[in-house]
């Protein structure tokens, strides 16, 4: 059974061109690796239109009744983020591509980009959905009102857990460019599968990627590439245009929570 939700895996990646056909051998023993097998059996029958949440929560269980991991959401997600891993291309990769659809036009590339993230899992699908949405009018117009519910909870073992664990510095915090490739722990999520697209803002380095729990329509978070106090002033605004003249089709609101967020008109 645990060939076969390697096979669907893979066949997954094929299917939306995370994994190219000369890679599936390479993303299988990845994927082998990762649950501590060491040899494998390619089942004969062919798969299509793979449920990723389904082909996923297979392996994890497999993971789970082996004793590879604690079975607890936590953990959990721990693990198919490295599972995914194993079929995502370099950070080069797709910064490479983004700017060749970029050629094309800006929309094109955060299309391409946007797409990838969900495909990786980075953004799960199968949770965003079970987010309820609705307005509701009042005397100053209509209100959108959102329950996010694709970030999980955590159990009260991973709670103990993350208590125990070794507070770490490192990455330094949620949003800055370490987090690219890290694997997480019981106390800082896990970002294997997270690709960051550098862009030049106010002549100074910036990051730009989608937020995996999409609070907006194609919620997106733009950060400098140094920490740096988070405030308002005239270079705010440069930064800002200086975001919309590369993304005309997004707009960009600065905030003191996050360094700042975009989303599409």
């Amino acid at each position: 059974m645990v060939y076969e939700a390697i096979k669907k895996l893979v066949c997954y990646g094929l299917e939306t061109g995370l994994v190219e056909p000369e890679d599936r051998i390479y993303t299988v023993n990845q994927i082998l690796d990762v649950l501590k097998l060491d040899e494998y059996e390619e089942p004969e029958e062919e798969f299509s239109g793979v449920n990723l949440e389904e082909t996923l929560g297979e392996l994890l269980d497999y993971a789970c009744g082996q004793g590879i991991i604690e079975d607890s959401i936590v953990y959990r997600d721990l693990f198919d983020t490295r599972l995914m891993n194993c079929l995502m291309p370099r950070p080069s990769q797709v910064i490479k591509k983004f700017w060749e659809e970029y050629k094309t036009s800006p929309e094109a590339a955060t299309a391409y980009y946007y797409k990838l993230s969900q495909d990786s899992d980075y953004i799960r699908r199968y949770r965003i959905v079970k987010d309820m949405k609705w307005v509701t009018s009042t005397e100053y117009g209509d209100l959108d009102i959102t329950v996010n519910l694709s970030k999980p909870e955590k159990d009260p073992k991973a709670i103990a857990a993350a208590k125990l664990a070794k507070q770490s510095g490192y990455p330094k915090c949620l949003l800055c460019r370490e987090n690219e490739g890290y694997a997480g722990r019981t106390n800082h999520p896990a970002r294997n599968n997270h690709r960051i697209i550098p862009i030049t803002v106010n002549d100074s380095a910036w990051g730009f990627q989608y937020s995996p729990y999409v609070y907006y329509n194609e919620h997106c978070i733009v950060f400098n590439g140094q920490h740096t106090p988070m405030k308002i002033e005239k270079n705010t605004f440069v930064k800002l245009f200086d975001f919309v003249k590369l993304f005309p089709h997004y707009f960009l609101a600065p905030t003191r929570i996050f360094p700042s967020w975009a989303a599409p008109f």
